[in-house]
This record gives C-alpha cells, structure tokens and sequence, in this order.
C-alpha cells in the first residue's frame, strides 16, 4: 500500500514538473513571436505579368527570414513589404526575388530563372515598374486618344 501511494506521488510531482515546463516552452515561444514582428516597411518596383508571377514574387521575399508580409500589385507592378529590420535587409529581399527571374528596380533577374518561367511570365524588360495609380488612369486615358 504504501508502495503505491508513493508512486502516485511520484506521478503527480512528474505531471506538476512537465507543466511547467510546457510553460516555460509557450513563454519562450510568445517571446520568439515577438521578435519577428516587422518594424520596417518598403515597396519597390517589380516586373511581372499575371497571378502565376504575383505568386512566385511573393513567395520568394517570404522566403526570407523576417519577412512578414509581401504583396505584389499586378497592374502597378510593385510590391509591399513588412520586415524585420534585425532579421534581414531590403537588398536580401531584392535578392530573392531576382533570384526567382524576376527584375526589380535594383536588380536583374537571373537569365536561368526567368528562361525557366513559364511562356505567360516571362515580361517586357523595358515595362515600367513602380507605378502609382494615378500613372494608370492617365496613361489608359492617352491609350483612348490615339
């Protein structure tokens, strides 16, 4: 009998321990999160065609550690990014993204990269980049004059 009533206490004193170490393990992990909150914002120019090449854009600035958010606009041909500024760099996203084929307003794809993508994404080096939307109305607005 009394074997037994030491081991449950036994059981229990494992069972309270592992508690708080799960404890301890989701503190360390809300801290983790923190830290890769972003603190710094940018957008730059891009080129590209369609949803495939907005996928494969995005994809690769998120593919850097402590990037938060990447958005690629199809029609303005830029992308928003959130990161965190002691985690990576703009010129890492840059990178990245030219490393997938694409140009930036920094950097040229890679010809490997853009021969590889398919016929629909592979853009018009000279397209403008970087637009804002009032540039798009305009220039629709001399497209209909012509």
């Amino acid at each position: 009998m009394k074997k037994a009533i030491y081991a449950s206490a036994l059981i229990a004193i494992a069972m309270v321990s592992c508690k708080n170490n799960n404890s301890s393990s989701e503190q360390s992990q809300t801290n983790e999160v923190a830290v890769i909150q972003a603190n710094t914002e940018t957008t730059f120019g891009v080129r590209g065609n369609c949803e495939m090449c907005k996928k494969t854009i995005e994809t690769a600035a998120l593919g850097i550690h402590g990037v938060t958010h990447a958005d690629w606009n199809v029609d303005l041909k830029k992308i928003e990014v959130a990161f965190n500024s002691e985690m990576t760099d703009e010129q890492s996203i840059h990178k990245a993204i030219a490393a997938s084929g694409y140009d930036t307003d920094q950097m040229t794809g890679e010809d490997n990269s853009y021969k590889k993508l398919s016929k629909c994404c592979q853009y018009d080096h000279s397209m403008e980049m970087n637009q804002n939307s009032a540039d798009m109305h305009s220039d629709e607005g001399e497209h209909m004059t012509h």
